[in-house]
């Protein structure tokens, strides 16, 4: 079997196993997932097994530590991924809820519900808990899911897939309302894009050229799940504890994802009191600093110079690049010019200057002392998320069950015709 027939006959079944999900209750769904919750679990060895093998492979091929730390799996991790699914079993089912209702002159009864929106296809790297976390949100709202992960966790993948099959399938679900393209060759994520006879939606969450890739062919809807280019602003009012702390948060706790700080914007009025006392406690966490002219005089030879790609650069690793503005606008400007869209924060304490930041920074999440490592589905009372979207359309920030619904509307009468 060729690799285009081989996904074909995936997206065929994937077809057929979401009309019988849509048929699903809501009790049976939530059964099927604290089946698979139960199945991850009892085959936790095995999962990290499988893992053991892609983090051997990924460290003689070099990837970075924070790489790495995307990719580990560990019983403890194993068991958040089970709780985290437990928790979207708890969550209300927005399949079958009426949006809105009205009544029209003629007696018409027109009702916009919440319906699922078929085949779902996800692109991803890197995050073996993604597999899980993605399609256990597909399932909840009624959609069959086809994952495609990366070479890089191809052997977690597919334990933790074989285990929610396992469980899901004990419980009533569809055998194939999850698959995962069992192979590593780039080609499957060209064919799933232009498989639109089978696949509605596509996801595709990772680097650029990713990214570009799914959207350069997708026949299809694409919700990109782009990169986090996310900022922290320290205005003139700012609490320097707080906001020291904020920058800690973001930058230090998990730098490998993608709501972690990567630009740091620091008022002028306070550039030497903060950056002097910031600065040395990310340098002895052992963060990188490139900073502008300004930040480096500061610092006194304790940053690198910035240069121009480093105000666009996602680094995912302990790298931060600081730059000194002058007011508010510049930092909103230079956000807008640099920024991903994704997640950024101002530290103040003028309700004015915070409430400008939150209208005018145009990306998906905006914070007022708050951490950005907050922009996350768990995080936001989702349960859990299938990613977060930089997109306008359909969905925005982090997405949940409400966002992997479509609508119909569903209109009753007695007999009503058109004049």
């Amino acid at each position: 079997m060729t690799l285009q027939d081989q996904i074909t006959e995936i997206g065929r079944k994937a077809r057929a196993a979401s009309r019988e999900l849509a048929k699903l209750s809501a009790d049976a769904k939530n059964a099927a997932l604290r089946g698979i919750a139960d199945a991850l679990v009892e085959r936790a060895p095995a999962i990290i097994e499988a893992n053991a093998s892609d983090l051997e492979r990924a460290e003689k091929n070099g990837l970075s530590k924070a790489m790495l730390d995307r990719l580990r799996l560990s019983k403890e991790r194993i068991t958040a991924m089970a709780e985290g699914i437990r928790s979207v079993a708890e969550l209300d089912d927005p399949v079958g809820k009426t949006i809105d209702r009205w009544t029209r002159p003629n007696g018409l009864q027109i009702n916009k519900v919440r319906t699922p929106i078929g085949v779902i296809g996800i692109i991803y790297e890197s995050r073996p808990n993604v597999t899980s976390d993605a399609a256990v949100l597909c399932l909840k709202t009624g959609n069959a899911v086809i994952l495609r992960g990366g070479s890089e966790a191809i052997n977690s993948n597919l334990a933790i897939a074989e285990a929610m099959q396992a469980g899901g399938s004990a419980h009533g679900l569809p055998a194939d309302a999850v698959q995962l393209i069992p192979t590593t060759d780039r080609d499957a994520v060209r064919l799933m894009a232009e498989m639109d006879r089978y696949i509605d939606l596509i996801v595709p969450r990772g680097g650029h050229q990713l990214i570009e890739t799914v959207v350069s062919h997708a026949r299809m809807p694409v919700i990109k799940h782009y990169h986090g280019v996310c900022h922290v602003y320290v205005d003139q009012d700012a609490d320097l504890d707080m906001a020291t702390e904020i920058t800690i948060n973001g930058k230090v706790q998990r730098p490998g994802v993608c709501n972690a700080v990567e630009t740091l914007l620091v008022h002028r009025a306070v550039a030497q009191l903060f950056l002097e006392k910031a600065g040395a406690e990310l340098i002895a966490k052992g963060v990188e600093i490139r900073g502008d002219e300004a930040t480096r005089a500061i610092l006194n030879g304790k940053s690198q110079p910035a240069t121009e790609e480093d105000w666009t650069a996602e680094y995912l690793d302990l790298i931060i690049s600081v730059k000194v503005v002058d007011d508010l606008a510049e930092a909103i400007e230079h956000i807008e010019k640099y920024g991903s869209h994704h997640s950024d924060a101002i530290v103040t304490a003028d309700t004015a200057a915070a409430e400008q930041f939150l209208n005018e920074v145009d990306s998906a999440t905006v914070y007022w002392n708050a951490s950005t490592r907050f922009t996350d589905g768990g995080e936001f009372g989702f349960g859990a998320e299938i990613g977060i979207s930089t997109d306008k359309l359909h969905a925005r920030g982090p997405m949940g069950l409400d966002e992997l619904t479509t609508y119909k509307y569903v209109i009753r009468g007695d007999g009503q015709i058109r004049k």
